[in-house]
Protein backbone atom coordinates (compact mmCIF):
# COMPACT_ATOMS: atom_id res chain seq x y z
CA UNK A 1 0.00 0.00 0.00
CA UNK A 2 3.06 2.26 -0.09
CA UNK A 3 2.25 3.95 -3.40
CA UNK A 4 -1.20 4.85 -2.12
CA UNK A 5 0.21 6.60 0.89
CA UNK A 6 2.52 8.61 -1.36
CA UNK A 7 -0.54 10.50 -2.63
CA UNK A 8 -0.54 12.35 0.66
CA UNK A 9 3.17 12.10 1.21
CA UNK A 10 3.66 15.41 2.95
CA UNK A 11 0.59 14.91 5.09
CA UNK A 12 1.06 11.31 6.14
CA UNK A 13 4.66 11.25 7.19
CA UNK A 14 4.92 14.34 9.40
CA UNK A 15 4.17 13.44 12.98
CA UNK A 16 4.56 14.89 16.48
CA UNK A 17 5.59 11.46 17.74
CA UNK A 18 9.25 10.73 18.61
CA UNK A 19 11.23 9.46 15.62
CA UNK A 20 10.74 5.82 16.43
CA UNK A 21 8.59 5.28 13.32
CA UNK A 22 10.55 4.83 10.07
CA UNK A 23 8.67 7.53 8.15
CA UNK A 24 9.38 10.42 10.46
CA UNK A 25 13.05 11.35 9.91
CA UNK A 26 12.61 11.91 6.19
CA UNK A 27 9.33 13.73 6.67
CA UNK A 28 10.78 16.15 9.21
CA UNK A 29 14.03 16.76 7.40
CA UNK A 30 12.51 19.70 5.59
CA UNK A 31 11.69 21.32 8.96
CA UNK A 32 14.99 20.75 10.74
CA UNK A 33 15.55 24.46 11.34
CA UNK A 34 12.38 24.57 13.46
CA UNK A 35 13.88 22.11 15.90
CA UNK A 36 16.66 24.58 16.64
CA UNK A 37 14.53 27.69 16.46
CA UNK A 38 11.99 26.73 19.12
CA UNK A 39 12.89 27.32 22.75
CA UNK A 40 11.09 24.25 24.05
CA UNK A 41 10.12 20.82 22.88
CA UNK A 42 6.51 21.50 23.85
CA UNK A 43 6.13 24.41 21.48
CA UNK A 44 7.93 22.43 18.80
CA UNK A 45 5.39 19.63 19.07
CA UNK A 46 2.57 22.10 18.65
CA UNK A 47 4.23 23.65 15.66
CA UNK A 48 4.47 20.39 13.75
CA UNK A 49 1.43 18.62 15.14
CA UNK A 50 -1.07 19.83 12.51
CA UNK A 51 0.85 18.13 9.71
CA UNK A 52 0.32 14.76 11.38
CA UNK A 53 -2.83 12.73 10.82
CA UNK A 54 -3.61 12.24 14.52
CA UNK A 55 -2.07 10.53 17.51
CA UNK A 56 -1.65 6.78 17.62
CA UNK A 57 -4.59 6.41 19.99
CA UNK A 58 -6.96 8.25 17.68
CA UNK A 59 -5.72 6.34 14.68
CA UNK A 60 -6.60 3.16 16.53
CA UNK A 61 -10.08 4.52 17.28
CA UNK A 62 -10.64 5.45 13.61
CA UNK A 63 -9.36 2.05 12.51
CA UNK A 64 -11.69 0.35 15.02
CA UNK A 65 -14.62 2.06 13.28
CA UNK A 66 -13.57 1.83 9.65
CA UNK A 67 -12.00 -1.64 9.50
CA UNK A 68 -15.20 -3.46 10.58
CA UNK A 69 -17.14 -1.28 8.14
CA UNK A 70 -14.75 -2.14 5.29
CA UNK A 71 -14.89 -5.84 6.18
CA UNK A 72 -18.71 -5.72 6.21
CA UNK A 73 -18.74 -4.02 2.80
CA UNK A 74 -16.51 -6.56 1.11
CA UNK A 75 -18.24 -9.48 2.81
CA UNK A 76 -21.49 -8.05 1.49
CA UNK A 77 -20.01 -7.90 -2.00
CA UNK A 78 -18.92 -11.53 -1.72
CA UNK A 79 -22.39 -12.62 -0.58
CA UNK A 80 -24.24 -10.61 -3.23
CA UNK A 81 -21.75 -11.22 -6.04
CA UNK A 82 -23.86 -12.13 -9.09
CA UNK A 83 -21.35 -14.04 -11.19
CA UNK A 84 -22.43 -12.37 -14.42
CA UNK A 85 -25.48 -10.84 -16.05
CA UNK A 86 -28.40 -13.31 -16.28
CA UNK A 87 -29.31 -14.33 -19.78
CA UNK A 88 -32.65 -13.73 -21.48
CA UNK A 89 -34.28 -14.15 -24.86
CA UNK A 90 -33.71 -11.01 -26.91
CA UNK A 91 -36.80 -9.02 -27.78
CA UNK A 92 -35.27 -6.93 -30.56
CA UNK A 93 -36.66 -3.76 -28.95
CA UNK A 94 -34.61 -0.69 -28.05
CA UNK A 95 -31.17 -1.58 -26.70
CA UNK A 96 -32.15 -5.25 -26.49
CA UNK A 97 -31.07 -5.97 -30.05
CA UNK A 98 -28.26 -7.90 -31.64
CA UNK A 99 -25.87 -5.43 -33.21
CA UNK A 100 -22.83 -5.64 -35.46
CA UNK A 101 -20.25 -3.22 -36.79
CA UNK A 102 -20.47 -2.22 -40.45
CA UNK A 103 -19.24 0.32 -42.98
CA UNK A 104 -20.85 2.28 -45.80
CA UNK A 105 -18.92 1.15 -48.89
CA UNK A 106 -20.82 3.13 -51.54
CA UNK A 107 -23.42 5.88 -51.71
CA UNK A 108 -25.47 7.06 -54.69
CA UNK A 109 -28.33 9.49 -55.23
CA UNK A 110 -31.59 7.97 -56.43
CA UNK A 111 -35.14 9.16 -57.02
CA UNK A 112 -37.20 8.43 -53.89
CA UNK A 113 -40.18 7.41 -56.02
CA UNK A 114 -38.13 4.77 -57.86
CA UNK A 115 -37.25 3.02 -54.58
CA UNK A 116 -40.70 3.50 -53.02
CA UNK A 117 -39.11 5.46 -50.16
CA UNK A 118 -42.42 6.18 -48.44
CA UNK A 119 -42.65 2.51 -47.51
CA UNK A 120 -39.01 2.12 -46.45
CA UNK A 121 -38.03 2.87 -42.83
CA UNK A 122 -35.56 5.73 -42.53
CA UNK A 123 -31.96 5.03 -41.56
CA UNK A 124 -31.37 5.14 -37.84
CA UNK A 125 -34.58 3.41 -36.87
CA UNK A 126 -36.92 6.36 -37.52
CA UNK A 127 -40.42 5.49 -38.59
CA UNK A 128 -41.51 5.86 -42.18
CA UNK A 129 -42.90 9.27 -43.11
CA UNK A 130 -46.62 9.80 -43.32
CA UNK A 131 -48.93 12.44 -44.81
CA UNK A 132 -47.04 15.38 -46.32
CA UNK A 133 -43.73 13.81 -45.35
CA UNK A 134 -44.52 10.70 -47.37
CA UNK A 135 -45.42 12.75 -50.45
CA UNK A 136 -42.18 14.71 -50.13
CA UNK A 137 -40.20 11.49 -49.80
CA UNK A 138 -41.80 10.09 -52.95
CA UNK A 139 -40.76 13.09 -55.04
CA UNK A 140 -37.41 14.01 -53.42
CA UNK A 141 -33.89 12.68 -53.90
CA UNK A 142 -32.88 9.83 -51.61
CA UNK A 143 -29.53 8.20 -50.97
CA UNK A 144 -28.92 4.54 -51.63
CA UNK A 145 -26.19 3.26 -49.30
CA UNK A 146 -24.49 -0.09 -49.71
CA UNK A 147 -23.39 -1.27 -46.27
CA UNK A 148 -20.87 -4.07 -45.59
CA UNK A 149 -21.05 -6.06 -42.35
CA UNK A 150 -17.70 -5.93 -40.54
CA UNK A 151 -18.27 -8.30 -37.63
CA UNK A 152 -20.23 -11.41 -36.66
CA UNK A 153 -21.05 -14.54 -38.62
CA UNK A 154 -22.16 -12.55 -41.69
CA UNK A 155 -18.94 -10.55 -41.96
CA UNK A 156 -18.45 -9.38 -45.55
CA UNK A 157 -22.14 -9.53 -46.43
CA UNK A 158 -23.67 -6.36 -47.92
CA UNK A 159 -27.15 -4.89 -47.83
CA UNK A 160 -28.83 -1.75 -49.12
CA UNK A 161 -30.10 1.06 -46.90
CA UNK A 162 -32.30 3.85 -48.25
CA UNK A 163 -31.78 7.22 -46.58
CA UNK A 164 -34.65 9.66 -47.05
CA UNK A 165 -33.95 13.39 -47.48
CA UNK A 166 -35.69 14.28 -44.21
CA UNK A 167 -34.01 11.58 -42.11
CA UNK A 168 -32.38 12.94 -38.93
CA UNK A 169 -29.20 10.98 -39.61
CA UNK A 170 -27.54 11.12 -43.02
CA UNK A 171 -24.87 8.63 -44.10
CA UNK A 172 -21.55 9.34 -45.79
CA UNK A 173 -19.35 7.17 -47.98
CA UNK A 174 -16.81 5.25 -45.87
CA UNK A 175 -18.65 5.96 -42.62
CA UNK A 176 -18.49 3.41 -39.80
CA UNK A 177 -21.98 2.46 -38.61
CA UNK A 178 -23.78 0.15 -36.19
CA UNK A 179 -26.41 -2.18 -37.62
CA UNK A 180 -29.18 -4.16 -35.94
CA UNK A 181 -29.66 -7.83 -36.76
CA UNK A 182 -33.12 -9.40 -36.80
CA UNK A 183 -32.63 -13.14 -37.45
CA UNK A 184 -36.35 -13.86 -37.83
CA UNK A 185 -36.89 -11.25 -40.56
CA UNK A 186 -36.68 -11.96 -44.32
CA UNK A 187 -33.08 -12.09 -45.53
CA UNK A 188 -33.21 -8.71 -47.28
CA UNK A 189 -34.54 -7.03 -44.12
CA UNK A 190 -32.39 -8.72 -41.50
CA UNK A 191 -29.94 -5.83 -41.20
CA UNK A 192 -30.62 -2.10 -40.80
CA UNK A 193 -28.51 0.87 -39.81
CA UNK A 194 -29.41 2.12 -36.33
CA UNK A 195 -26.49 4.40 -35.43
CA UNK A 196 -23.03 5.63 -36.39
CA UNK A 197 -19.83 4.31 -34.86
CA UNK A 198 -18.46 6.96 -32.46
CA UNK A 199 -15.77 4.86 -30.79
CA UNK A 200 -12.80 6.72 -32.28
CA UNK A 201 -13.80 10.29 -31.28
CA UNK A 202 -14.90 9.07 -27.85
CA UNK A 203 -11.59 7.25 -27.37
CA UNK A 204 -9.62 10.34 -28.43
CA UNK A 205 -11.61 12.53 -26.03
CA UNK A 206 -11.03 10.03 -23.20
CA UNK A 207 -7.31 10.07 -23.99
CA UNK A 208 -7.20 13.87 -23.85
CA UNK A 209 -9.05 13.78 -20.52
CA UNK A 210 -6.63 11.21 -19.07
CA UNK A 211 -3.62 13.16 -20.31
CA UNK A 212 -4.92 16.41 -18.80
CA UNK A 213 -5.60 14.73 -15.45
CA UNK A 214 -2.11 13.20 -15.29
CA UNK A 215 -0.32 16.37 -16.45
CA UNK A 216 -2.05 18.53 -13.85
CA UNK A 217 -2.59 16.01 -11.06
CA UNK A 218 0.61 13.98 -11.60
CA UNK A 219 0.63 10.94 -9.30
CA UNK A 220 -2.67 11.89 -7.70
CA UNK A 221 -4.18 12.29 -11.14
CA UNK A 222 -2.91 8.84 -12.12
CA UNK A 223 -4.39 7.27 -9.00
CA UNK A 224 -7.64 9.15 -9.64
CA UNK A 225 -7.84 7.56 -13.10
CA UNK A 226 -7.15 4.12 -11.61
CA UNK A 227 -9.87 4.73 -9.02
CA UNK A 228 -12.24 5.75 -11.82
CA UNK A 229 -11.60 2.47 -13.63
CA UNK A 230 -12.13 0.52 -10.41
CA UNK A 231 -15.38 2.40 -9.71
CA UNK A 232 -16.65 1.64 -13.20
CA UNK A 233 -15.67 -2.00 -12.68
CA UNK A 234 -17.66 -2.21 -9.42
CA UNK A 235 -20.64 -0.65 -11.20
CA UNK A 236 -20.59 -2.96 -14.25
CA UNK A 237 -19.37 -6.18 -12.64
CA UNK A 238 -21.22 -6.03 -9.33
CA UNK A 239 -24.00 -3.45 -9.00
CA UNK A 240 -25.77 -3.87 -12.33
CA UNK A 241 -25.62 -7.69 -12.58
CA UNK A 242 -26.59 -8.09 -8.90
CA UNK A 243 -29.71 -5.97 -9.43
CA UNK A 244 -30.59 -7.97 -12.55
CA UNK A 245 -30.16 -11.19 -10.55
CA UNK A 246 -32.98 -10.03 -8.27
CA UNK A 247 -31.03 -8.72 -5.26
CA UNK A 248 -32.50 -5.76 -3.39
CA UNK A 249 -31.41 -2.66 -5.36
CA UNK A 250 -31.05 -0.54 -2.21
CA UNK A 251 -28.79 -3.06 -0.46
CA UNK A 252 -26.72 -3.56 -3.61
CA UNK A 253 -26.37 0.21 -4.10
CA UNK A 254 -25.31 0.82 -0.50
CA UNK A 255 -22.73 -1.98 -0.59
CA UNK A 256 -21.44 -1.05 -4.03
CA UNK A 257 -21.31 2.69 -3.30
CA UNK A 258 -19.48 2.02 -0.04
CA UNK A 259 -16.92 -0.12 -1.85
CA UNK A 260 -16.41 2.59 -4.49
CA UNK A 261 -16.07 5.21 -1.73
CA UNK A 262 -13.44 3.24 0.20
CA UNK A 263 -11.37 2.34 -2.84
CA UNK A 264 -11.55 5.74 -4.53
CA UNK A 265 -10.93 7.92 -1.48
CA UNK A 266 -8.04 5.92 -0.06
CA UNK A 267 -6.47 5.39 -3.46
CA UNK A 268 -6.64 9.08 -4.37
CA UNK A 269 -5.91 10.66 -0.99
CA UNK A 270 -3.83 8.08 0.87
CA UNK A 271 -4.27 6.08 4.05
CA UNK A 272 -4.51 9.11 6.32
CA UNK A 273 -6.71 10.20 9.17
CA UNK A 274 -8.13 13.06 7.14
CA UNK A 275 -9.22 10.59 4.44
CA UNK A 276 -10.81 8.42 7.11
CA UNK A 277 -12.78 11.39 8.42
CA UNK A 278 -13.95 12.13 4.85
CA UNK A 279 -15.05 8.49 4.55
CA UNK A 280 -17.06 8.74 7.76
CA UNK A 281 -18.68 11.99 6.66
CA UNK A 282 -19.57 10.51 3.29
CA UNK A 283 -21.02 7.40 4.92
CA UNK A 284 -23.27 9.40 7.25
CA UNK A 285 -24.50 11.52 4.33
CA UNK A 286 -25.20 8.45 2.17
CA UNK A 287 -27.26 6.93 4.96
CA UNK A 288 -29.26 10.15 5.22
CA UNK A 289 -29.81 10.20 1.44
CA UNK A 290 -30.95 6.57 1.51
CA UNK A 291 -33.41 7.24 4.35
CA UNK A 292 -34.88 10.40 2.80
CA UNK A 293 -35.05 8.84 -0.65
CA UNK A 294 -36.88 5.78 0.64
CA UNK A 295 -39.42 7.91 2.55
CA UNK A 296 -40.21 10.33 -0.26
CA UNK A 297 -40.23 7.76 -3.08
CA UNK A 298 -42.89 5.83 -1.16
CA UNK A 299 -44.77 8.96 -0.11
CA UNK A 300 -44.87 10.39 -3.64
CA UNK A 301 -45.83 6.98 -5.12
CA UNK A 302 -42.94 7.02 -7.58
CA UNK A 303 -42.86 3.72 -9.45
CA UNK A 304 -39.51 4.30 -11.17
CA UNK A 305 -41.03 3.06 -14.44
CA UNK A 306 -41.19 6.34 -16.35
CA UNK A 307 -39.84 5.80 -19.88
CA UNK A 308 -39.23 3.22 -22.59
CA UNK A 309 -35.93 2.06 -21.09
CA UNK A 310 -37.29 1.42 -17.60
CA UNK A 311 -40.37 -0.17 -19.16
CA UNK A 312 -38.14 -2.52 -21.16
CA UNK A 313 -36.16 -3.43 -18.02
CA UNK A 314 -39.36 -4.18 -16.14
CA UNK A 315 -40.64 -6.26 -19.06
CA UNK A 316 -37.44 -8.32 -19.28
CA UNK A 317 -36.93 -8.68 -15.51
CA UNK A 318 -40.34 -8.25 -13.82
CA UNK A 319 -38.94 -9.21 -10.40
CA UNK A 320 -36.80 -6.04 -10.21
CA UNK A 321 -38.10 -3.49 -7.71
CA UNK A 322 -38.22 -0.40 -9.94
CA UNK A 323 -38.71 2.05 -7.08
CA UNK A 324 -35.72 0.45 -5.35
CA UNK A 325 -33.79 0.88 -8.58
CA UNK A 326 -34.68 4.57 -8.54
CA UNK A 327 -33.39 4.89 -4.97
CA UNK A 328 -30.19 3.05 -5.90
CA UNK A 329 -29.64 5.55 -8.70
CA UNK A 330 -30.05 8.46 -6.29
CA UNK A 331 -27.46 7.02 -3.90
CA UNK A 332 -24.89 6.25 -6.60
CA UNK A 333 -25.47 9.57 -8.35
CA UNK A 334 -24.90 11.52 -5.12
CA UNK A 335 -21.70 9.68 -4.21
CA UNK A 336 -19.37 11.50 -6.60
CA UNK A 337 -20.35 14.98 -5.43
CA UNK A 338 -20.32 13.87 -1.78
CA UNK A 339 -16.70 12.74 -2.12
CA UNK A 340 -15.74 16.17 -3.36
CA UNK A 341 -17.50 18.01 -0.53
CA UNK A 342 -16.28 15.80 2.32
CA UNK A 343 -12.65 15.71 1.16
CA UNK A 344 -12.64 19.49 0.69
CA UNK A 345 -14.10 20.14 4.14
CA UNK A 346 -11.71 17.74 5.86
CA UNK A 347 -8.71 19.31 4.13
CA UNK A 348 -9.94 22.79 5.07
CA UNK A 349 -10.07 21.84 8.77
CA UNK A 350 -6.60 20.30 8.66
CA UNK A 351 -5.09 23.32 6.91
CA UNK A 352 -6.76 25.75 9.33
CA UNK A 353 -5.37 23.77 12.25
CA UNK A 354 -1.93 23.77 10.69
CA UNK A 355 -2.09 27.55 10.19
CA UNK A 356 -3.16 28.12 13.81
CA UNK A 357 -2.56 25.11 16.10
CA UNK A 358 -4.08 27.00 19.05
CA UNK A 359 -7.57 26.84 17.51
CA UNK A 360 -9.95 24.58 19.41
CA UNK A 361 -12.65 22.40 17.85
CA UNK A 362 -15.30 25.13 18.14
CA UNK A 363 -13.13 27.74 16.41
CA UNK A 364 -12.07 25.27 13.74
CA UNK A 365 -15.69 24.36 13.06
CA UNK A 366 -16.77 27.99 12.75
CA UNK A 367 -13.93 28.83 10.37
CA UNK A 368 -14.34 25.72 8.22
CA UNK A 369 -18.12 25.93 8.02
CA UNK A 370 -17.79 29.35 6.36
CA UNK A 371 -15.75 27.67 3.63
CA UNK A 372 -18.34 24.92 3.43
CA UNK A 373 -21.20 27.36 2.94
CA UNK A 374 -19.55 28.82 -0.16
CA UNK A 375 -18.78 25.36 -1.48
CA UNK A 376 -22.24 23.93 -0.91
CA UNK A 377 -23.94 26.90 -2.56
CA UNK A 378 -22.08 26.31 -5.81
CA UNK A 379 -22.37 22.51 -5.66
CA UNK A 380 -26.15 22.52 -5.13
CA UNK A 381 -26.59 24.96 -7.99
CA UNK A 382 -24.42 22.74 -10.19
CA UNK A 383 -26.44 19.65 -9.27
CA UNK A 384 -29.78 21.30 -10.05
CA UNK A 385 -28.54 22.68 -13.37
CA UNK A 386 -27.08 19.29 -14.31
CA UNK A 387 -30.42 17.56 -13.82
CA UNK A 388 -32.26 20.40 -15.60
CA UNK A 389 -29.88 20.14 -18.55
CA UNK A 390 -30.39 16.38 -18.78
CA UNK A 391 -34.18 16.84 -18.76
CA UNK A 392 -34.19 19.85 -21.12
CA UNK A 393 -35.99 18.09 -24.03
CA UNK A 394 -38.70 16.97 -21.62
CA UNK A 395 -39.07 20.48 -20.21
CA UNK A 396 -39.36 21.82 -23.77
CA UNK A 397 -42.24 19.43 -24.44
CA UNK A 398 -44.08 20.68 -21.36
CA UNK A 399 -43.42 24.27 -22.46
CA UNK A 400 -44.85 23.53 -25.92
CA UNK A 401 -47.96 22.04 -24.32
CA UNK A 402 -48.42 25.23 -22.25
CA UNK A 403 -48.58 23.17 -19.07
CA UNK A 404 -48.54 24.97 -15.72
CA UNK A 405 -45.58 24.56 -13.37
CA UNK A 406 -47.80 22.62 -10.97
CA UNK A 407 -48.84 20.16 -13.67
CA UNK A 408 -45.25 19.74 -14.83
CA UNK A 409 -43.95 19.10 -11.31
CA UNK A 410 -46.78 16.66 -10.56
CA UNK A 411 -46.02 14.37 -13.52
CA UNK A 412 -43.94 11.36 -12.51
CA UNK A 413 -41.28 12.08 -15.14
CA UNK A 414 -40.48 15.43 -13.52
CA UNK A 415 -41.31 14.40 -9.94
CA UNK A 416 -38.63 11.72 -10.15
CA UNK A 417 -36.02 14.34 -11.06
CA UNK A 418 -37.26 16.70 -8.34
CA UNK A 419 -36.97 14.01 -5.66
CA UNK A 420 -33.60 12.91 -7.02
CA UNK A 421 -32.26 16.49 -6.99
CA UNK A 422 -33.64 17.56 -3.63
CA UNK A 423 -32.75 14.38 -1.74
CA UNK A 424 -29.22 14.48 -3.13
CA UNK A 425 -28.92 18.18 -2.31
CA UNK A 426 -30.09 17.64 1.28
CA UNK A 427 -27.42 14.98 1.66
CA UNK A 428 -24.81 17.36 0.28
CA UNK A 429 -25.87 20.16 2.61
CA UNK A 430 -25.81 17.81 5.60
CA UNK A 431 -22.36 16.49 4.69
CA UNK A 432 -20.77 19.90 5.31
CA UNK A 433 -21.55 20.31 9.04
CA UNK A 434 -21.21 16.58 9.72
CA UNK A 435 -17.79 16.24 8.11
CA UNK A 436 -16.57 19.58 9.47
CA UNK A 437 -17.56 18.63 13.02
CA UNK A 438 -15.89 15.22 12.75
CA UNK A 439 -12.70 16.71 11.32
CA UNK A 440 -12.56 19.47 13.95
CA UNK A 441 -12.99 16.97 16.78
CA UNK A 442 -10.42 14.54 15.40
CA UNK A 443 -7.68 17.02 14.56
CA UNK A 444 -8.14 18.89 17.86
CA UNK A 445 -7.88 15.67 19.83
CA UNK A 446 -4.27 15.20 18.73
CA UNK A 447 -2.29 16.37 21.76
CA UNK A 448 1.48 16.81 22.14
CA UNK A 449 3.47 14.94 24.75
CA UNK A 450 3.45 16.16 28.33
CA UNK A 451 5.87 18.97 29.33
CA UNK A 452 7.92 16.46 31.35
CA UNK A 453 8.77 14.22 28.44
CA UNK A 454 8.63 16.71 25.61
CA UNK A 455 11.92 18.56 26.31
CA UNK A 456 13.81 15.28 26.44
CA UNK A 457 12.50 14.36 23.02
CA UNK A 458 13.58 17.67 21.48
CA UNK A 459 17.34 17.03 21.31
CA UNK A 460 16.77 13.48 20.15
CA UNK A 461 14.69 14.76 17.25
CA UNK A 462 17.28 17.35 16.41
CA UNK A 463 20.12 14.79 16.40
CA UNK A 464 17.97 12.51 14.27
CA UNK A 465 17.67 15.22 11.64
CA UNK A 466 21.40 15.96 11.68
CA UNK A 467 22.16 12.29 11.19
CA UNK A 468 19.71 12.21 8.30
CA UNK A 469 21.55 15.02 6.62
Amino acid sequence: MGPLISCDDLLVTSSPQPPTEPTEPSAHSGHAHDGHGHSSGHSHSHGHGPAAPVSKHLRKVIAAVLIPFAVAVFVGMAVLWPGGTPGHERTGVGFDRQTQQAKVVSLENVDCKSVNAAQVPAAGGASAPSGGGARAAQTGECKKATVEIGSGPDKGRTFVEIVQPGAPRQLADGQEVVVAYAPDAPRDLQYSVIDVNRKLPLAVLAGIFALAVVLVGRMRGLFALIALVVSFGVLTLFILPAILQGSNPLVVAVVGASAIMLIALYMCHGLTARTSVAVLGTLVSLLLIGLLGSVFIDWAFLSGNTDDNTGLIHGLYPDIDMSGLLLAGIIIGSLGVLDDVTVTQTSAVWELHQADPSMGPRSLYRAAIRIGRDHIASVVNTLVLAYAGAALPLLLLFSIANSSMGSVANSELVAVEIVRTLVGSIGLVASVPVTTALAALVVSADRPESPVTAPASGPVRGRGRRRKR
